[in-house]
């Protein structure tokens, strides 16, 4: 918030920087933020108690949640692509958490990892975060700037008593360097996705963004030596396989 309010105060007109909308309109942005607080939280926690490369493929299928909350609320139209590709990212799931084995024994990991599960939360609340977004800027004619710092308050304002109890967790003059620069990456990530929902349908824009997971095991194995590295990879390919059908539908 404080990197990005200069920068939104600067460039955007002051009518726009706080959005005008009606009943109708606060709701659609209060929900989107409840459950991007809800999103945060069911991730962060996933990634507590798991490793990142086993979190980050089963994370980032939101587009198999996306579409299905787009045909139901904004009338889109699945193609044989698009539904190809919810099949696909589905599967990355299955063997993200396959070893060895019986082929129904991912099934049971999936359900006995708590850090499975929560991953899975995670990426179903944004899901309807994405849905939020496009709504908010292409129907309620929301300005991506006031769209990124609205949700940046209210983000930090649902989590703030989490924060407050768990202060101790952090030690803020050891990390303040890490927290600053963690800060300014979040904005620049929020500030283009917030652009590219603007002109785009979230079942094109999420799974774009959440390609990231190939990234991501490819770190965790680099940075953090996290072991499975050929599957989770694998996961990850299926996963970005998935949601490029997606998109290209």
């Amino acid at each position: 918030m404080v990197w990005y309010l200069p920068v939104a105060v600067l460039t955007v007109p002051a009518d726009q920087l706080v959005p005008t909308v009606g009943t109708r309109g606060a709701a659609v942005l209060l929900g989107t933020a409840g459950f991007t607080a809800l999103a945060l939280f069911a991730f962060y926690r996933a990634l507590s108690i798991g490793d990142v490369s086993y979190v980050a493929p089963i994370s980032k299928v939101v587009p198999v949640f996306v579409l299905p909350l787009e045909v139901l609320l904004l009338g889109q139209r699945l193609s044989a692509l698009q539904v190809g590709g919810v099949v696909v990212a589905t599967v990355a799931v299955y063997v993200a958490n396959y070893r060895q084995g019986s082929v129904l024994a991912p099934l049971g990991q999936l359900v006995r990892s708590r850090a499975a599960l929560l991953a899975l939360a995670s990426a179903a609340a944004f899901g309807v975060v994405d849905v939020g977004k496009r709504v908010s800027m292409q129907a309620l004619d929301i300005t991506p700037e006031g769209f990124v710092l609205t949700m940046l308050v209210l983000v930090a304002a649902l989590l703030s008593p989490s924060a407050v109890t768990h202060r101790d967790a952090v030690d803020w003059r050891a990390d303040r360097r890490l927290l600053a620069l963690a800060g300014l990456v979040l904005v620049i990530g929020q500030h283009l996705v917030a652009v590219a929902f603007e002109t785009l349908p979230a079942s094109v824009v999420s799974p774009v963004v959440n390609t990231q997971a190939v990234v991501a095991v490819f770190l965790g194995s680099l940075l953090l030596g996290e072991s499975h590295v050929r599957i989770r990879m694998a996961a990850a390919g299926l996963a970005v396989f998935g949601v490029v059908l997606i998109s290209l539908g």
